[in-house]
């Protein structure tokens, strides 16, 4: 029985480094590799985009997700939230344990910013109850980040049974941390990294990190350890920092 979790969240900035000056989905991919999380929660994957698979001779014929995938996580999710002429992206999620069932739910708060919640359960071996695991980005601004929690809020209540194990990951965008605090007492969760360390992590720019914009919210789960991967030799990966945390599932817990 897996009662322990390892899990991942990364912003991939679409495969490239800032201001898309070097590929990087190679980098990435070795990092989660070497990290062996059970469940890994991608923002921003580029899954196709015309124009840069001919710059960068390294783009993966089959899109982002099924490279980033590759042996190690046989079961993958992903949700396409931003299209445009030269292609889409999206929310993924990685699974080392098969994916039984996925939603793609639309929570854009304006026209100009397209956003979504992917939401899959996954069966964890000797689980009587599958794990629901969420991945968000959310928007650029206040006002739409508080439609967007509220929209999340609401679609959990409805999607997701009050006892089943819950992880919600990703990028929130929360800098001053208020909105997501609202959202973690409402829905009974906890931040990860705040119970464990006292605040969210600093997850950007992934080099030198200031803003708090990466999340990891938990029910049903002692948090055991979290980390921050960040630090020079991100300039070449991601401008976001990689979270992971080692989850324990509550004892009695269904």
């Amino acid at each position: 029985m897996h009662n322990t979790l390892r899990i991942a969240t990364f912003n991939i900035h679409k495969g490239v480094t800032h201001f898309n000056a070097r590929f990087a989905l190679h980098h990435q991919r070795d990092l989660l590799r070497r990290l062996q999380a059970d469940v890994v929660f991608l923002q921003e994957v580029r899954d196709e985009h015309a124009e840069h698979s001919k710059r960068f001779a390294a783009w993966p014929e089959t899109g982002q997700m099924e490279y980033l995938s590759n042996a190690l996580w046989p079961d993958y999710a992903y949700g396409k939230n931003s299209t445009y002429p030269a292609g889409h992206h999206g929310n993924a999620l990685l699974s080392k344990f098969p994916i039984i069932k996925t939603t793609n739910f639309d929570i854009s708060a304006h026209a100009s910013e397209q956003r979504g919640m992917l939401h899959s359960e996954i069966n964890v071996p000797g689980w009587d109850i599958p794990l629901h695991a969420i991945c968000v980005h959310l928007g650029l601004f206040a006002k739409w980040r508080r439609e967007q929690l509220l929209s999340v809020t609401n679609l959990i209540a409805q999607h997701v049974p009050a006892e089943a194990p819950l992880i919600i990951a990703g990028d929130f965008n929360d800098w001053g941390m208020r909105t997501g605090r609202i959202f973690a007492e409402n829905l009974g969760m906890h931040e990860a990294f705040e119970q464990h360390a006292g605040k969210p992590a600093r997850s950007f720019p992934s080099w030198l990190p200031i803003l708090r914009l990466d999340r990891i919210y938990v029910r049903g789960f002692h948090v055991k350890h979290v980390e921050v991967h960040s630090g020079a030799k991100f300039v070449k990966i991601s401008d976001h920092a990689m979270l992971t945390a080692i989850l324990t599932r509550v004892p009695n817990s269904p």
